[in-house]
């Protein structure tokens, strides 16, 4: 068993001898939810790193970091790849309900797609509080967890040839759009995940490149930390606390596992 997925399966709970087939992988998705952060700590810091295998076990399994998506959905990939899985990286847009319109970022999404027995599903482990916690098939089907209900509509758009729809639990009563992504252009090496890093620190209009945010699921819900609140998602219930920088400290370590002011 190779480092990766030694330390991986380390980091999310699951032993070494367990065999990870199909019908383990949702389980598999919500220990990794809950397990590893979706955070921008090294890009508000300025102290990011070239993407590669090595540089994302480092920071993930070796640092006990989290990331965004083109790292969570990178090292979930090789993960998969390991454990014997038919898995490739591509790339999309996000969409924003508010405006009505895809982000002006280009395909700075990352996911992945999964081939078994035929059919093709989407996993997402780096998509913040809005993952779908279970594979969903590119044919239209909806499923359910308890984030809320998923499906994937064949549509072309500028950004690829599918969308993610989504209804999250507690929050929508309509269907809405995650994302739009492209299953006829796998990602064909790691290293075009730097294209995306620069555009997420560097482009005005990234979400990731103004303020500290971190978030995890939990098993009753879900935890969002930013740098002007704390907000807890129980079963429904949201209790929301504001922040300030020492607290925000006290708090990245204490229910993420994060230090602040560590290497990124």
């Amino acid at each position: 068993m190779t480092e990766l997925n030694i330390l991986f399966r380390k980091r999310i709970g699951i032993s070494e001898d367990e065999n990870i087939g199909f019908e383990k992988l949702e389980h598999v998705l919500e220990k990794t939810a809950q397990s590893i952060p979706f955070e921008n700590l090294c890009i508000i810091e300025n102290k990011t790193y070239e993407i590669t295998k090595e540089n994302l076990i480092n920071k993930i399994l070796v640092r006990n970091e989290g990331g965004l998506c083109y790292e969570l959905n990178a090292i979930f990939y090789f993960f998969l790849i390991e454990n014997g899985f038919n898995a490739f990286l591509v790339r999309g847009g996000v969409y924003n309900n508010e405006t009505q319109a895809f982000q002006q970022l280009g395909r700075t999404h990352v996911t992945i797609l999964v081939n078994h027995e035929g059919q093709t599903y989407l996993i997402d482990t780096g998509f913040g509080g809005n993952l779908p916690l279970k594979l969903v098939p590119l044919t239209g089907e909806s499923v359910t967890s308890k984030n809320g209900e998923f499906r994937i509509k064949k549509e072309n758009s500028v950004h690829g040839d599918h969308i993610l729809e989504m209804k999250l639990k507690h929050k929508d009563t309509d269907w809405k759009i995650g994302y739009a992504f492209d299953s006829s252009k796998p990602v064909a090496d790691i290293s075009e995940l730097n294209e995306i890093q620069t555009i997420i620190c560097e482009h005005p209009k990234s979400p990731f490149n103004k303020n500290p945010l971190i978030s995890l699921f939990t098993d009753s819900g879900k935890l969002i930390l930013t740098n002007t609140s704390f907000t807890q998602r129980i079963d429904g219930v949201i209790t929301k606390n504001k922040m300030n920088n020492k607290k925000f400290k006290e708090l990245a370590k204490q229910h993420f596992g994060i230090q602040k002011d560590s290497d990124c």
